[in-house]
């Protein structure tokens, strides 16, 4: 016979007298016995993913516990009643919890009032340690988001209120100046007596002809300075870099879809498929394949946004502060890069599971993903340290050495190269990176436009991935990305 679970009973104790005291949901429900013979009332109470039940409202000791954590909790058709039933099936309102355990007996539970139920069903389903985890993490990335914009809103404001001490002192300096040429003005009118002379027709005349010449002078002068200038190197220098911020833009928003899909498409649907009865694969494979990859696209999305807005503030365009933004989450990358090989292997022993394979090309055949592999999704952020590497090479490259943020920049890419260079860097990083950097640096060795476009775009990758090749496991020895 198989001995029962020890339990520490006064710690169980005191979780229900928690539970009666502070449960999120309690009250009377009926519950089906172990035989299916009749149904028992009883007090419940909830507290976090905890059920206890005691004989009555008044009891200090619970009658028993269930674990929620992994249950699914529905409502449930009223079953046929009997001939010998007393009581009205109309005034019952019936939900059962079942549990992932195959050989776990579901628990059935009922109530007279149909809201009360609809409150228990939603309570018992959000009991859940992996769905606070969830929202408490979509809670952190918000207020990492709001710390960043509470400090640069108080940058701004301490830079506006220099900027009013400095316009009073200049408004003070004006009024001082305007009351002396006053003095001035009234000291020389009452020395000097001022005698109308009539002109003639012709000296009027004279006039205006010198004031058409001053004036097309005027206009001719400046119309050679704005073309000079238009011609001039900085000019150009200037419209390339808008040039390379706004291709930035656009890289970045369709990185961005590519991240919602990768996790909207593939990510959460195989972290609900992980919890239902029978899962085609494990959280901890879900966890492996997709390791850091919502984090990274919140990260995205707020990079984006703020990129956005530095391009509706054109012709002025600071990005330095949007990589101090970016800088602090490399390690975010490094994680992700350490486990590519790794989550490809994983990857690849899960779809030798016929009901994972399955699923798999039923998500991958959504018209979002274009006819592409969750490889091939997998293998974008892989990409995205170099592209923003070379932006900023371009970037510097048409960045005066005087301007305000070309230190910003030039930090921004040295740590940015220190990722991709530094202990762990995945081989197709380092190799990718260099590529593009020795294209940055010799662009007369370009031998077509084609060689510039080796980042995989959404509809291609030129990228050659190895599958493992054993049946049983993740192999060790299956070859990098190249």
């Amino acid at each position: 016979m198989q001995k029962g679970i020890r339990l520490n009973d006064g710690h169980v104790a005191s979780l229900g007298l928690l539970a009666r005291k502070d449960g999120t949901r309690k009250g009377y429900l009926s519950k089906r016995s172990s035989d299916n013979t009749k149904w028992q009332t009883k007090w419940f109470a909830l507290l976090q993913n905890l059920l206890f039940y005691f004989e009555s409202d008044s009891s200090s000791r619970p009658s028993g516990l269930y674990l929620l954590e992994g249950c699914v909790c529905d409502r449930a058709p009223s079953p046929k009643p009997a001939l010998s039933a007393k009581e009205p099936l109309e005034k019952q309102h019936y939900f059962t919890v079942n549990f992932s355990h195959e050989n776990q007996k579901a628990l059935e539970l009922r109530t007279e009032d149909a809201k009360d139920c609809d409150e228990w069903v939603a309570a018992i389903a959000h009991a859940s340690y992996r769905t606070l985890a969830t929202e408490h993490e979509a809670l952190m990335q918000k207020y990492l988001h709001l710390l960043q914009i509470v400090e640069t809103e108080k940058t701004v404001a301490k830079q506006l209120r220099q900027q009013i001490e400095d316009g009073e002192i200049e408004i003070e300096r004006l009024k001082a100046e305007i009351a002396s040429l006053l003095k001035n003005k009234d000291r020389i009118q009452a020395t000097q007596t001022i005698t109308p002379i009539d002109e003639d027709s012709d000296i009027k005349k004279i006039k205006k002809v010198q004031s058409f010449l001053r004036g097309w002078l005027c206009r001719r002068k400046w119309k050679t300075i704005i073309q000079d200038y238009i011609r001039s190197p900085h000019a150009d220098s200037m419209r390339k870099r808008n040039q390379v911020v706004f291709s930035m833009l656009e890289a970045e928003a369709e990185y961005v879809q590519q991240l919602h899909i990768l996790v909207n498409n593939f990510l959460r649907p195989l972290r609900m498929a992980a919890s239902s009865k029978k899962p085609p694969i494990t959280h901890d494979d879900v966890s492996s394949i997709f390791l850091n990859s919502e984090t990274i696209m919140f990260l995205h999305q707020i990079f984006y946004q703020g990129l956005k807005a530095r391009i509706s503030s054109w012709p002025t365009l600071v990005l330095a502060d949007l990589f101090d933004i970016l800088l602090p989450m490399l390690n975010i990358y490094q994680e992700f890069v350490r486990n590519h090989q790794y989550s490809l292997q994983i990857l690849a022993h899960c779809k030798q599971n016929r009901d994972f394979d399955k699923l798999l090309k039923h998500y991958e055949a959504k018209p979002d993903c274009e006819e592409r592999t969750l490889e091939t999704f997998l293998t974008y952020p892989m990409f995205q340290i170099p592209r923003y590497i070379l932006t900023l090479h371009e970037l510097l490259a048409h960045t005066p050495h005087e301007h305000v943020e070309r230190n910003s920049l030039d930090y921004a890419k040295s740590k940015l190269e220190e990722l991709s260079r530094g202990p762990g860097a995945h081989p197709t990083l380092v190799a990718s990176h260099r590529h593009h950097l020795h294209l940055a640096l010799h662009p007369t060795q370009r031998r077509s436009p084609l060689s510039m476009t080796t980042f995989p775009s959404s509809h291609q990758l030129p990228l050659g991935l190895r599958k493992p090749q054993t049946h049983g496991r993740p192999s060790g020895n299956s070859g990098p990305p190249s």
